[in-house]
């Protein structure tokens, strides 16, 4: 067995976001200070997970509800973009690098997920790839920078699940989620209209196509805060709203579920949602993001 610390670069630090620690670092406090916090410490956050010209100033408003100082492990669920997985993937490095500073796996808790049998090993080619997890390191970093030698990250990335699927990880990862020192982040932008997306939904009592789309993705929100997995898979099959973490938030959901049985009682709530523009005509495109948040009582 070598010791060798095995690294994940920030392999979309200069194109998706900016790879000069002090820039970025500049970006998120600006993007921060923007947002209140309102329904802190959160245990869940939903966020998206575009470039952060696009997105950053939305992801701020899931961000400013963590609370560093009792967070001791952020897992990171986002969905596998590039790569066919029907199952939940687990990610070959010791460290994920960012512009800010290094995160630490927690070797521990990768331990116990590969030791059920339901994890594969993705290859360094494929997380490095991937942006949907890595897009949320430098937000994480920030959030936690005050006590970052203090917390470890799980990343996790999460393939095409089946219904059942979700179920069986949602009640795998909710005794993770009942922990208060853990932190979920769940990465998902919502959605992807327009013919490069091949999703052209439109409503035209709604008005203008991007009100359309701002009143389906709040109908998918808001039945997500009722924190209900089967009426957010219901709703995706009604509407096949191109929402790239579906998977992510049913885990996220079913976890929930689990917890509310046992008598947990929980909020979720949505702070903030855009577009990446305003789709008017059939040309157009343009993406969603929304930020939110779950607290415990």
């Amino acid at each position: 067995m070598s010791n060798r610390v095995v690294c994940r670069e920030a392999s979309h630090a200069g194109s998706w976001y900016s790879a000069s620690g002090s820039q970025l670092n500049a970006q998120l406090e600006g993007w921060l200070s923007q947002a209140q916090s309102t329904i802190r410490p959160a245990r869940a956050i939903i966020a998206p997970h575009a470039g952060y010209t696009y997105c950053g100033a939305c992801a701020a408003h899931a961000y400013k509800q963590v609370d560093p100082s009792i967070t001791r492990r952020v897992f990171i669920l986002g969905p596998s973009h590039h790569v066919p997985l029907s199952r939940c993937a687990l990610s070959p490095a010791d460290i994920y690098r960012t512009p800010l500073y290094d995160l630490r796996i927690d070797q521990k808790v990768y331990a116990d997920l590969w030791k059920t049998g339901l994890f594969e090993r993705i290859s360094m080619q494929i997380d490095e790839d991937e942006h949907s997890i890595e897009m949320h390191l430098p937000y994480t970093a920030k959030a936690m920078e005050s006590h970052k030698d203090e917390f470890s990250i799980v990343p996790v990335l999460v393939g095409a699940l089946s219904e059942s699927k979700e179920q069986e990880y949602g009640k795998l990862l909710s005794k993770y989620l009942a922990d208060p020192t853990n932190l979920f982040i769940i990465s998902s932008d919502f959605c992807h209209w327009g013919q490069r997306f091949r999703y052209t939904y439109y409503d035209e009592s709604q008005g203008e196509i991007y009100r359309s789309i701002e009143n389906l993705d709040k109908m998918g929100m808001s039945i997500i805060e009722q924190l209900d997995p089967m009426s957010f898979t219901n709703y995706l099959k009604k509407y096949r709203n191109t929402i790239c973490g579906r998977h992510p938030i049913g885990v996220l959901l079913n976890a929930v579920a689990e917890l509310r049985k046992a008598g947990l009682e929980m909020n979720f709530s949505f702070l903030n949602y855009a577009q990446s523009s305003q789709c008017r005509n059939w040309q157009d495109s343009s993406v969603s993001y929304a930020a939110g948040a779950l607290i415990v009582h």
